[in-house]
């Protein structure tokens, strides 16, 4: 029902990132959503009516290994790639218009992209303290494979984040305990805001309506007063 168009970039090692935006007329912003690790945005495009019907462009990509995005991939060369796609968009809209979204997996990739970067704000849905934390004591969330490579240490990343971040989180998620969030939250209590969803767990959060109410809110910065924090 949305307008997108399809964007590819080629990396200077030869690989390849295939991406998806949506546009809005009159645009507030765009909203990079850095997926979690199932499917290919074939399967995520359909979170854009999320963000397009709040006013912002939504913009979209696939790591390298899934859908039509190719070519070898660790964590350097995905922290690479979000970087010169964040470029990218700020060339595109200007920097206080990017609104970093992380999801599940997505969320550190995020945090570690806006700790380099002035994005609007950063969102994190359903974060892990780090990768490295989770799979220690919680178990696994993605191939064993992927295990040996990537410790993604979001606690470390927040830090280094100088924009408002806001925190959402199902109070029921059994995969990422909500609790990480909390613990995140303590690292940078001055910039970090929480918002719990009472009843959601990990993979359900866009059927709640105060989700919702929530994004409006947070994309319109009507609860940045309110939490002492500044955009």
């Amino acid at each position: 029902p949305f307008p997108f168009t399809e964007v590819n970039f080629e990396m200077e090692d030869g690989g390849m990132v295939n991406a998806l935006h949506f546009r809005v007329p009159n645009s507030k912003g765009v909203v990079f959503y850095i997926k979690g690790n199932s499917r290919s945005i074939k399967g995520w495009g359909k979170f854009a009516k999320d963000f397009v019907g709040k006013g912002f462009d939504f913009f979209i990509l696939d790591y390298r290994g899934f859908g039509k995005s190719r070519g070898r991939r660790t964590e350097d060369i995905l922290y690479a790639d979000l970087q010169q796609v964040y470029k990218w968009l700020a060339t595109e809209y200007g920097e206080q218009q990017i609104v970093l979204y992380g999801r599940s997996l997505g969320s550190g990739l995020a945090a570690r992209i806006a700790s380099w970067n002035q994005p609007r704000m950063l969102i994190l849905d359903c974060p892990y303290y780090s990768f490295l934390y989770h799979i220690t004591r919680y178990g696994f969330i993605l191939p064993i494979r992927w295990l040996l490579r990537y410790h993604i240490r979001t606690d470390r990343f927040v830090k280094k984040v100088h924009c408002p971040i806001h925190i959402l989180h199902g109070r029921r998620d059994r995969l990422i305990p909500y609790r990480q969030s909390e613990k995140l939250r303590a690292l940078a209590p001055d910039r970090i805001q929480l918002h719990p969803i009472e009843d959601a767990g990990h993979n359900n959060l866009p059927d709640f309506p105060e989700y919702h109410d929530l994004l409006y809110d947070i994309l319109h910065g009507e609860v940045l007063e309110e939490a002492g924090l500044r955009a």
